[in-house]
C-alpha cells in the first residue's frame, strides 16, 4: 500500500502540525498507510504541547513527490502556502477552515471545509462520525490546536463548536482546559532568544490581492517590546523579504494575548493599504489595532478589500 502523507502549511502553527497528526491518527485507524509530515519545525508552543502530551514531532519535509505521490493537506489549502512540490502531487484531501483560493486539482477530491475556529473542530466531528476512540494525548494535541487558534477562546473566529469540542477533548485528556491553555499560550511567548529573520517568520502567510503579493506575519506576546526593541533589525530583515521577494505589502502583526489587542508594522509600496484597511494612520509604519486577533478574519479580509 502507497504511504500517504498528510500536511499542513509552511511555517507551521499547532493547529497545523496537531491536524496532521490527529487525522493521521485517524487515517490509519480506518487500514490507511499515512505519515504526518511538516513542512518546518515546531514553533515554542507547539513543542510545549508535544512534550506535555509526550509525543514525538512530525518528520519535516521540503519535497514529497520523491517518495510518494498522494498528499492529504490540512489547515490550507492555497498552493503558495502549501508544500514545494504541491503542482506534482495527487491530493487525495482537504480538511480545512479557512478561505479557499488558489486551489485546482485534475482529479475529484474529498475537500471538507467548514467555518469554525481550527481544524481540529472539523477532525473530532470525523473521528465521531468512523466511531474511532481518541487516545488522550492525541485530544491534549487536538484540544491544543483549538485553544491556540483560538486564542484560548477570545478570538472572534472561535465558535460554540470549537468551546463544544475543546469541553470534550479536554474531558478525553484528563487535563483542565483553561488552566493547561493559559501555560501553553505563554510558551509561545518567549521571544528573548528569536532573531529578526526568526520573529518574522514564526507564523507568516503570502497570498496575493489584484496583482499584490502580501506577507502576514503573526507573533503572540505578552509585551510589545518584546518585538519592538528590535525594530530597527526587523524593518532592515523585512526590507531584504520585500526586495527579494517581490511583496508589495509586509504587514507584522504583534498580538497581545492578555489583552486581545494587537500592533502593526506594515512596510512596502502598499503600506497605505493597512490605513484604509483597519482605519488608522500609520506612525512610523505602526498603528494599534483594537480587539484585532485573527489574521483569518480581521486582517487578511480587511487588506483583501482595501486592495480590491
Amino acid at each position: 500500500m502507497n504511504k500517504v502523507l498528510i500536511t499542513g502549511h509552511q511555517n507551521p502553527d499547532t493547529d497545523t502540525i496537531t491536524s496532521a497528526i490527529s487525522f493521521s491518527y485517524l487515517q490509519n485507524s480506518l487500514g490507511k498507510n499515512t505519515e504526518a509530515v511538516a513542512l518546518g519545525t515546531p514553533n515554542e508552543e507547539t513543542q510545549f504541547a508535544l512534550d506535555y502530551f509526550k509525543i514525538n514531532a512530525p518528520r519535516i519535509i521540503s519535497r514529497a513527490s520523491d517518495e510518494t505521490k498522494d498528499i492529504i493537506l490540512v489547515d490550507h489549502n492555497e498552493f503558495q502556502q502549501s508544500i514545494s512540490d504541491i503542482e506534482e502531487l495527487n491530493i487525495l484531501a482537504v480538511i480545512d477552515h479557512h478561505r479557499i483560493a488558489n486551489f485546482h486539482t485534475s482529479v475529484p477530491l474529498y475537500y471538507r471545509a467548514e467555518p469554525v475556529g481550527c481544524t481540529q473542530t472539523i477532525i473530532l466531528k470525523m473521528y465521531k462520525e468512523n466511531s474511532v476512540d481518541i487516545p488522550p494525548a492525541i485530544a491534549g494535541l487536538m484540544l491544543s490546536g483549538i485553544i491556540s487558534d483560538t486564542l484560548l477562546f477570545k478570538s472572534p473566529t472561535c465558535t460554540q463548536e470549537d468551546i463544544n469540542a475543546a469541553q470534550e477533548l479536554a474531558k478525553i485528556a484528563g487535563i483542565e482546559a483553561e488552566k493547561y491553555g493559559l501555560d501553553f499560550l505563554k510558551a509561545g511567548t518567549n521571544l528573548s532568544n528569536k532573531s529578526a529573520e526568526e520573529l518574522i517568520s514564526l507564523d507568516a502567510k503570502s497570498f496575493e490581492v489584484n496583482g499584490n503579493k502580501i506577507r502576514v506575519a503573526q507573533v503572540n506576546t505578552i509585551d510589545y517590546d518584546d518585538v519592538f526593541s528590535k525594530k530597527d533589525s526587523i524593518e532592515d530583515t523585512i526590507s531584504k523579504e520585500i526586495n527579494t521577494q517581490g511583496y508589495n505589502l509586509f504587514l507584522l502583526v504583534i498580538t497581545n494575548i492578555l489583552d486581545s489587542d494587537s500592533k502593526i508594522l506594515a512596510m512596502g509600496n502598499a503600506a497605505s493599504a493597512a490605513e484604509k484597511a483597519f482605519g488608522v494612520q500609520l506612525s512610523n509604519g505602526e498603528a494599534i489595532l483594537k480587539g484585532v486577533v485573527s489574521r483569518k478574519k480581521q486582517i487578511i479580509p480587511q487588506i483583501t478589500e482595501a486592495l480590491s
